[in-house]
């Protein structure tokens, strides 16, 4: 035999319906034995001073039913109508915003035990709320302002240069060909600063809205850091800098993610060991196994960050040395590019550092399991 199930809102509105004549008949007897003890705080004073002034019982205890009746009528009265009906109106508003429309209607209509205790819990608690969404604002509002106003210094500063040189090469009494040919390639460098400056934007906003599909394939971690340092090694003997990766990671770990964007990882965080490197370092780049992940770490012996700075390491265009920084140059969007890539592969990345003596950049992969060859099988000879 099969039975039709009713889904649980349904069962859960039935049974409030059921219970709604028993709440309100507890709900209204915790209002009367409250208006009771008003009224019979009352009834007792005067009764008191009745008493005090004639010393007959008899006209206590008059005393006591007139005024115990009349003030609970009176009491009854006002509290009902200015005071306990207010209540439970701003305590059923509060209620229904907290719920929303469809678990409203799948409950029906909400009626409180303790209306006066519960509204100061609601409100407590929605305030609390409130409170964690205004500050939440106010943390949206000014990661906005300095965003824009990072982005405006980050646009200006070649566009300015640009502009200046441009302007050199216009005046009437320059003739000097060779600082003109030497003004229009800063002129052009900046054009392609502010080229990659546009790319990383799009390329943010890419992955942030998930224009950008992650391509999961199967590939060996270890082939791509070779293919990456083999493609870095001018630009870190340019810097001086030494890459290490050691042969003990030679065996194979395969690992499920997009190579091309892994690849870009990998290019941002050492290319970010060369500009905050020291002359005559290094970076290495190591490999660790975990359960089901594998544990990629890039690390240098340059100048590291302060400890105040890591929390805010991977915002965008955020510099510890400003002056530095754009000394050294790139879009200062590496890091917020590197951190979008392993959050879009459902993975975390991590920093840990000491000033004075280097940095580690360390994020995850998801490991692809290792298919096993066939074993061999025998052949029965006649």
């Amino acid at each position: 035999m099969v039975q039709n199930k009713k889904s649980n809102p349904e069962l859960l509105s039935k049974l409030i319906s059921n219970l709604q004549p028993l709440i309100s008949i507890f709900t209204l007897m915790k209002f009367r034995i409250l208006v009771l003890i008003n009224a019979a705080a009352v009834a007792i004073t005067l009764s008191a001073v009745n008493y005090y002034f004639q010393h007959s019982w008899y006209y206590v205890s008059i005393t006591f039913l007139v005024t115990i009746v009349t003030s609970f009528i009176v009491f009854y009265y006002v509290i009902e109508k200015y005071v306990y009906s207010k209540i439970k109106l701003i305590y059923k508003l509060i209620h229904n915003l907290k719920l929303g429309r469809d678990l409203r209607d799948a409950l029906g209509e909400h009626i409180s035990a303790d209306p006066i205790n519960d509204v100061e819990h609601e409100v407590k608690e929605w305030a609390r709320e409130k409170k964690s969404e205004i500050d939440e604002l106010r943390k949206q509002e000014k990661f906005r302002r300095d965003f824009l106003s990072n982005i405006s210094h980050e646009f200006k500063t070649p566009l300015f240069a640009i502009q200046g040189y441009i302007e050199a090469i216009q005046d009437d009494d320059f003739e000097d060909k060779e600082l003109a040919q030497d003004f229009l390639a800063k002129a052009a460098k900046n054009v392609d600063r502010l080229s990659y400056l546009i790319q990383d934007l799009d390329e943010i906003s890419k992955l942030e809205s998930g224009e950008m599909p992650i391509n999961l394939t199967r590939f060996k971690i270890n082939d791509l850091i070779k293919e990456v340092f083999e493609s870095m090694e001018i630009k870190a003997r340019q810097h001086n800098i030494k890459l290490i990766f050691k042969q003990k990671y030679d065996e194979s770990i395969l690992v499920n993610a997009d190579r091309e964007k892994i690849r870009q990882v990998l290019v941002n965080l050492i290319d970010n060991s060369f500009k905050y490197g020291k002359e005559e370092g290094s970076t290495s780049v190591s490999l660790f196994e975990l359960h089901d992940q594998v544990l990629v770490e890039v690390t240098d012996d340059g100048i590291g960050i302060e400890e105040k700075h890591l929390p805010r390491l991977f915002e965008r265009f955020f510099r510890t040395d400003s002056s530095r920084s754009r000394q050294i140059g790139g879009s200062g969007l590496g890091l917020a590019i590197v951190k979008h890539i392993v959050e879009a592969h459902e993975q975390t990345i991590n920093v840990r550092s000491t000033e004075g003596l280097g940095s580690t950049f360390g994020f995850t992969l998801q490991k692809s399991k290792q298919t096993l060859p066939f074993p061999n099988i025998p052949v029965l000879k006649n």
